[in-house]
């Protein structure tokens, strides 16, 4: 998926500044500057529905809020609430019925299939509940993988992937394939692969749910630490309050509307 080359549009002058931050360069965040947070998130009025051919869905209906760049947000609800179809909507995966999505202030809408596909391989970061690692690689090659697709330059592309690996304490189990790291850790591996690009945002679904309590503190301890040491935003969905607890605001939906909003005491 390479990125092809920018025009003279203000958007595609944004783009190409976008795409030259380093994975290893902290953010403004994180470097403790102060000042509002910039909305990297905005919905407006979002809604989806699906028709199954003998009923039509409401999935989401008329979804606003905003997510500022540097925040760590949990989506919560009870099943069917909307929770994975609104993260979906809002990365792109799936188009919306009505309202306007923008990341970094370019609305997904405006763009081809073609060009939400390079923004969201150059620009957005994915953990899943099962790893969707390839089971043939090494955790270092699956990192990797995103970049050489990419056509990043193979020296170049494993530089990055090591370097992510040692930020998610992974770099010691570089070489093995998945079969031969614990649950834990191949969520480890596919965080490190969500932040090789260096994102501008990581959605992550249900990222503790095949895992023991043990892993699952360690994973929400990880990306509450990359959200603090690199100003990382995070929008997380889940079922685990402890998840929630651990996150700067939680966000509640029901029957596809959001009906709560909790900003919690943010812990140094």
């Amino acid at each position: 998926m390479a990125v092809e080359a920018a025009g003279n549009t203000e958007e595609d002058q944004m783009a190409v500044q976008l795409g030259k931050a380093s994975v290893l360069e902290p953010s403004r965040a994180a470097a403790g500057e102060s000042g509002p947070a910039e909305a990297i998130v905005e919905a407006r009025g979002v809604d989806k529905r699906y028709d199954t051919g003998e009923v039509e869905v409401q999935a989401l209906r008329g979804i606003s809020f905003t997510v500022g760049r540097g925040e760590m947000v949990a989506i919560m609800g009870p099943s069917g609430s909307g929770k994975t179809t609104l993260l979906n909507c809002l990365s792109g995966l799936d188009r919306i019925d009505g309202g306007e999505v923008l990341i970094e202030g370019v609305s997904l809408g405006s763009m081809s299939d073609t060009e939400r596909t390079d923004y969201r391989a150059r620009r957005m970061g994915f953990v899943f509940q099962f790893y969707n690692l390839m089971p043939v690689l090494s955790a270092v090659e699956n990192v990797e993988l995103p970049l050489l697709v990419a056509r990043v330059p193979a020296k170049e592309a494993r530089r990055r992937a090591l370097a992510a690996l040692e930020m998610v304490g992974l770099a010691e189990r570089a070489a093995h394939v998945p079969d031969e790291l614990s649950g834990g850790q191949r969520q480890r591996a596919t965080i490190a692969r969500a932040l090789v690009n260096d994102p501008a945002i990581v959605w992550a679904d249900e990222p503790t749910g095949d895992l023991d309590s043990e892993n699952a503190r360690d994973v929400v301890a990880l990306m509450r630490r990359l959200n603090r040491e690199r100003g990382l935003t995070l929008l997380i969905v889940t079922h685990d309050i402890g998840v929630g607890r651990a996150t700067d605001r939680i966000v509640r939906m029901v029957d596809g509307q959001i009906v709560d909003e909790e900003r919690l005491e943010v812990r140094q």
